[in-house]
């Protein structure tokens, strides 16, 4: 279905860099060739307008309603056409239909999800992608029922955003909000892949990680304990360089610090032990032990992972506003479902979407060249930039006063090796629709004082693949990230399956415990809470592909995750 004639006029002047005044809209919706009145309107316009007035469009326009349903057109804020538009499968949304909202449901639990419809159609399926995290209570997501309209236009790129009002739709203020973007390493990549490179950022991990695992115990440098007598109890904060059984079935797992290295012995059949089966190479833990008769040996009593404060709370924003979290758009493949994406969009413009006034795309944003074998076969678009130029263009379709955050992932045109740059000059002048903002893979993005860790997720096939399925799976791949959160790093393994660069630092450490932690990447719907933070696996915009078939990957497609910023309440819309 195409949008209504008032969605229609806001993004036409949108795309011409021009807003419009409520009553402005209205008259150039009830004429019978909107774009063409635009067009006489803005060609009789000052030639400072910005902002087209009702005067502008009256002084230039017939605006005697000549079509057959005038009114209907005057008086719709977000109604369908009941014609189709020549086989476009793009549907706007009526605030009416009963969009999917999923209750947060604990492990195991079914998913009942309603899909929107159009006409007279009704669908219903049901699911289960995301479930909650094991061991934590998860709210219920909730729904906003008191939220009204919203489909606002802004003006180009580089120009300052003036909310545009149609009939029936409040402006979202840009006035009110706030961004910033921490941990951004656009531009200040230092490695050059030599060895004191490495050198430089595993010690940057440890003396950061160490400062969260000191408090927590008695550490003592490896170069003292050394020194101390057996039978000693002692306590080592360091980082993982090996793991081993031993030929009695116990496993040793040696240690290292800024002085040396030390081997630790979990025993089996003792609690602890149990846990070792979520430990990575690379990553910084604590334990806690006792010294063996020769002192040269730790059998380990406790195990600490950096982890999330117990007591930790989150922050909230002090208005009532909305973010839509998604990820792995994937424009350029066979696959990628542009239906779904525009039917996003058309909701994004409607009443429900009113307070949804951010948009934060975790990566991913076209199918790319060259990522995998045989992709060439699974491509509609062969050309890398004309790839970005088709996402462009349905990123346009997002109302223009909606704020725009991206980060790059594997199939975008920037390094591999995380951490990713931005994009570079060239494909951020493609992407320049809506002025967004465009960071490193990972940033640490606050909204209106909440807190949202953006990381596309290339890790977490390392984290599945190492860890026991009941500990990460891609079904539930926010079990997944609350691995990560315990380690309070995106990417803690080195030398395997992800890549990653040595810079000054360790961009890839949380230093700070996000309020939301919002990955993509394996295109799966998962979603639960550890220690109060929420944790956010968005899905994806594509449907499986040949090669996600050979590895038995059934996508989540067009599900949008929307955060509730004052309460950090999640509903998921479904838009397939």
């Amino acid at each position: 279905m195409s949008p209504s004639p008032p969605v229609e006029v806001v993004r036409e002047l949108t795309s011409r860099g021009y807003n419009a005044n409520r009553e402005a809209v209205t008259l150039l919706a009830r004429t019978s060739d909107p774009a063409a009145a635009i067009s006489r309107a803005l060609d009789a316009a000052p030639e400072e307008t910005l902002t087209l007035s009702a005067e502008h469009v009256r002084s230039a326009v017939d605006t005697t309603p000549d079509r057959p349903n005038e009114e209907a057109a005057a008086t719709t804020t977000n109604g369908d056409d009941p014609a189709t538009d020549g086989g476009n499968s793009a549907r706007a949304i009526d605030p009416t239909d009963p969009i999917s909202e999923i209750p947060l449901a604990s492990d195991g639990a079914s998913i009942a999800e309603t899909t929107a419809t159009t006409g007279a159609t009704d669908a219903t399926e049901t699911a289960a992608p995301g479930t909650a995290a094991e061991g934590d209570s998860a709210e219920p997501i909730a729904s906003d029922p008191a939220a009204s309209s919203g489909d606002t236009a802004a003006s180009d790129a580089g120009q300052t955003k003036t909310p545009v009002e149609t009939e029936g739709f409040a402006p979202r203020d840009a006035a009110k909000r706030s961004l910033q973007v921490a941990n951004d390493m656009t531009g200040r990549s230092t490695g050059t892949g030599e060895y004191g490179d490495f050198v430089r950022v595993f010690r940057d991990r440890y003396e950061r990680l160490s400062r969260l695992l000191r408090p927590r115990v008695k550490h003592r440098p490896i170069e003292a304990i050394r020194s101390m007598p057996g039978g000693a109890e002692v306590a080592i904060v360091g980082l993982i360089s090996d793991i081993r059984s031993t030929r009695n079935g116990h496993r040793l797992v040696e240690l290292e610090d800024t002085t040396g290295t030390f081997p630790c012995l979990f025993v089996t059949g003792k609690e602890v032990s149990e846990r070792i089966d979520e430990l990575l190479y690379d990553e910084a833990i604590a334990i806690e032990g006792t010294l063996s008769d020769d002192a040269g040996i730790c059998f380990v009593d406790e195990l600490y992972f950096p982890d999330v404060p117990r007591t930790n709370g989150p922050s909230r924003a002090d208005r009532h506003v909305r973010a839509a979290l998604v990820s792995d758009v994937h424009v350029g493949s066979q696959e990628f479902r542009a239906d779904a994406w525009s039917h996003f969009a058309d909701w994004l413009g409607s009443e429900e979407a009113e307070r949804v006034e951010y948009l934060l795309l975790a990566g991913d944003m076209v199918e790319g060249v060259g990522v995998y074998p045989g992709q060439d076969e699974e491509l509609d678009v062969l050309d890398i930039y004309e790839q970005y130029e088709l996402f462009s263009e349905y990123l346009k379709e997002v109302p223009g006063d909606v704020e725009i955050v991206m980060i790059p992932g594997n199939h975008d045109a920037v390094r591999l090796a995380e951490p990713q740059p931005g994009f570079e000059d060239d494909l951020r002048e493609i992407m320049s629709a809506h002025d967004a903002r465009v960071t490193s893979n990972p940033s640490l993005v606050t909204i209106e004082g909440v807190s949202v860790l953006m990381y596309h997720g290339v890790s977490l096939d390392e984290v599945i693949a190492e860890l026991p399925e009941e500990k990460a799976s891609y079904d539930h791949p926010h079990r997944a990230m609350t691995q990560l959160l315990k380690k309070r790093h995106v990417a803690p393994q080195y030398g395997g399956h992800t890549r990653l660069a040595p810079e000054d630092r360790d961009y890839l450490v949380m230093d700070d415990v996000p309020d939301v932690f919002h990955t993509g990447h394996v295109h799966k719907l998962g979603y639960g809470k550890h220690r109060n933070v929420l944790s956010i696996n968005s899905g994806c915009w594509q449907d499986q592909t040949a090669f996600q078939k050979r590895v038995n990957i059934e996508p989540d497609v067009g599900y949008a995750p929307i955060v509730d910023l004052d309460t950090l309440d999640l509903t998921i819309q479904k838009f397939t």
